[in-house]
């Protein structure tokens, strides 16, 4: 029986049976009248009072059902009771505060949402399980996966290089780690607190494009300080040397041999290190591509026959059928040709005596990937890291130009590439190529 029924009815009943005392006791006396009327005036009052005891009550119960639900709009109504009222007072000035508190919170949940999710950042948010329960557009990109293999994971569960780099990381720590080839992402580990829980989330910022610059303007000085200081030396050095060769005529027929023989190894070392130093400088020199429509399989098919005529123990295959359609893309043919060639004989060296190469063409319509496969062990951890690097070489006679050269006339075409092993798989050089619309006229004959 709830309060509202209980207090009217145990006055009724105490009344009631306080005036039916009073009539057997009386037996029918005339005061009886009056303490009747009494008992009546009293059961009045009690219901009235207990009529405002219950209003109380019922605010009281409208105040914590508000208060349960969460709804803060909803403000109770004055009484005519003083003390009660400020209790009334006091409970909508505070609903009046928390709907404010909470309408600012939500404003801000969704500023945060905005600023997370145009953020050119990677933002990965794990819950109190540790596993991800936010990922922004700019992690998924990072991560190269769909929402679906990201979020619910744990971060070492992540199908991506990135994943044991993350797992590893201290709180507060800060890694640079490569993805992908030739990208470098930096990765930071923060921690906040939420409803008394620890949580962590992690920013991945990618430093490709900066580290590539820098990078490149470093190595543009070097190379070019070096290049000048050679070109004068061996010049300089040169021109001592032929005037030398001058002067045997003056020595002993068997002298003059001797020393011609040395003064002229010493000219052919001294003019190969100047073409050297050229060699690089050129790469940094290299022009901005001139872009014509390019049929990029008939070009991958020349390439691919060159090298075939200068190795014979590697065999190099292009996927795809003899009458494939073309593949029209905009590019410089001639770079584009020569970043190709120098991207398959490294295949095939890596691939070896008994190796196989793969080039294959596939995309949709709105880009070609390129991909140059090889049967070859693939480069090591701390080469993968370097391999783009001017100087760096895994060949013993290696100078580390080949695949600078790649980088620089890819870059400068705006073409997506990487280098990878995956684990049982070959090692692939893939490269992305905005598809071209229209083909290329055909070549009149003349």
């Amino acid at each position: 029986m709830t309060l509202r029924r209980a207090i009217p009815l145990y006055l009724v009943v105490v009344h009631v049976g306080f005036a039916a005392v009073l009539f057997v006791v009386a037996n029918g006396s005339y005061w009886l009248v009056a303490v009747e009327a009494a008992t009546l005036l009293l059961l009045a009052t009690g219901l009235t009072l207990a009529r405002r005891v219950l209003k109380v009550v019922d605010l009281g119960d409208d105040a914590e059902r508000l208060i349960r639900e969460e709804e803060f709009t909803a403000r109770l109504r004055p009484v005519a009771d003083a003390r009660v009222n400020q209790l009334v007072q006091v409970y909508n000035r505070m609903a009046d505060t928390l709907r404010a508190e909470r309408a600012r919170i939500q404003e801000q949940h969704h500023f945060l949402d905005q600023v997370i999710t145009a953020s050119p950042s990677g933002m990965l948010i794990l819950d109190f399980d540790d596993r991800i329960a936010e990922a922004n557009p700019a992690a998924l990109r990072l991560l190269d996966l769909g929402r679906d293999a990201v979020v619910g994971r744990a971060v070492t569960d992540l199908p991506s290089s990135l994943g044991a780099v993350l797992g590893g990381l201290e709180p507060g720590a800060v890694e640079v780690s490569g993805a992908g080839g030739t990208r470098r992402v930096r990765c930071h580990r923060g921690g906040f607190v939420d409803r008394g829980f620890a949580r962590t989330f992690y920013v991945l910022e990618e430093l490709t494009d900066e580290a590539r610059r820098i990078e490149r303007a470093a190595y543009e000085k070097l190379v070019r300080v070096m290049s000048h200081e050679v070109n004068n030396s061996v010049t300089a050095t040169n021109s001592l040397l032929e005037s030398s060769l001058a002067y045997t005529a003056e020595l002993t027929p068997d002298s003059r041999t001797d020393v011609e023989y040395a003064l002229r190894i010493a000219i052919d070392r001294s003019t190969r290190l100047n073409q050297f130093m050229r060699r690089f400088a050129d790469v940094f020199r290299l022009p901005s591509p001139v872009r014509r429509p390019v049929d990029l399989r008939t070009l991958l098919q020349q390439v691919a026959t060159l090298t075939r005529a200068h190795v014979r123990d590697v065999e190099v295959r292009c996927a795809w059928p003899s009458d494939a359609p073309a593949v029209c893309v905009d590019a410089d043919r001639d770079q584009l040709e020569q970043a190709c060639l120098n991207i398959l004989r490294n295949a095939v060296e890596a691939a070896g005596t008994g190796g196989l190469v793969t080039i294959d063409l596939a995309g949709d319509d709105d880009e070609v990937v390129v991909s140059i496969d090889d049967s070859g062990p693939g480069p090591g951890e701390e080469a993968r890291a370097h391999l783009f690097t001017p100087f760096f070489s895994t060949k013993p006679l290696g100078q580390g130009i080949g695949l600078t050269l790649v980088g620089e006339i890819l870059s400068a075409h705006g073409f997506a590439y990487a280098l990878d092993h995956p684990a049982g798989g070959p090692t692939r050089f893939t490269i992305r190529v905005p598809r071209r619309v229209e083909a290329p006229a055909p070549a009149r004959r003349t």
